[in-house]
């Protein structure tokens, strides 16, 4: 089942796209870091309300979202600038060496669209890498992923945030994560449940 949410928000929060009964806005923690965000969210990701780099930006006040593959927009690659000191939260990417980058490029949205908005900027390509161990097989999903190594984005940016700036900036955002699980699921009659959209 597809996560749907009406274009008008009619009865959600403008902010998390959650139910307004179950909006989790008062509990998003401010999570400061030293590095820099840039999300590019694939546009089919934007209105969904399971999509977690909205709440990751809800949460990181350096966290900056830029669409990518909306109908007749191209995709403005300037926005990655030259690449310097700059990596990519990418598995496939080359692995990056040295001291913690100043930016950190996340891609946001399903396996097959990561991959195709990777292959199709090639200043994405160019970017060393950052890649993630998986996640323990029991953790709790709201999608299901199409590997074992899979994890939403805003998981992925805690596990990156974790191994740049310690653990200390990472456990808000999994606690955030948890608790948009628990919220999304009691507003779908199913709390305690594991479920896959």
């Amino acid at each position: 089942m597809r996560s749907r949410t009406p274009e008008d928000l009619v009865g959600r929060c403008e902010r998390c796209y959650l139910t307004a009964a179950w909006c989790l806005c008062a509990q998003v923690p401010v999570v400061p870091t030293r590095t820099e965000l840039l999300v590019i969210r694939h546009n089919k990701e934007a209105e969904k309300s399971t999509n977690t780099a909205r709440i990751a930006a809800l949460a990181l006040p350096r966290c900056r979202i830029v669409s990518y593959g909306a109908p007749g927009q191209p995709f403005d690659a300037s926005v990655l600038g030259d690449g310097s000191d700059t990596w990519l939260l990418f598995p496939d990417a080359p692995e990056a060496e040295g001291p913690p980058p100043r930016r950190l490029v996340v891609i946001d949205g399903s396996w097959a669209q990561a991959r195709r908005m990777v292959q199709r900027v090639p200043g994405l390509r160019r970017l060393p890498g950052m890649r993630l161990p998986p996640p323990s097989p029991d953790s709790r999903r709201l999608r299901r992923p199409p590997h074992p190594d899979g994890m939403s984005t805003l998981e992925a940016m805690a596990g990156a945030l974790g191994r740049l700036e310690g653990e200390d900036v990472a456990k808000p955002l999994l606690a955030l994560h948890e608790l948009m699980i628990e919220r999304v699921l009691a507003s779908r009659g199913r709390l305690g449940w594991v479920d896959y959209l």
